[in-house]
């Protein structure tokens, strides 16, 4: 999250809105929000992450990190999830992303 709020303003100036999410309860949630600078919800469960593409780990009862990245009309047009530290989006990657799309 930090290379989102690294490239805040360039984002804001392509009407790129960056919102997390979490499974955690809103009192956990709350404490990342200050940590990051971005709106920040929480108590995503299961139903919620499965009907959006994404993976929620049974075991541990946490929706696996993804980033979803909408248009206009709120249609996911690319989603990336990851189990672990690596392979997540990069902000800039967005940026290119959105640009790419907008051309199109």
């Amino acid at each position: 999250m930090d290379g989102f709020r690294a490239i805040k303003q360039e984002l804001e100036n392509r009407n790129i809105t960056v919102v997390a999410a979490s499974s955690d309860p809103q009192d956990k949630a709350g404490e990342m929000a200050s940590n990051i600078d971005l709106p920040v919800g929480f108590g995503v469960n299961q139903e919620m992450i499965e009907s959006l593409g994404g993976y929620w780990q049974a075991t541990r009862q946490f929706a696996q990190p993804a980033e979803f990245l909408l248009d206009p009309s709120n249609k996911i047009v690319q989603l990336s999830y990851s189990d672990g530290p690596l392979a997540r989006t990069e902000a800039a990657d967005v940026i290119k992303l959105v640009d790419h799309l907008s051309k199109s």
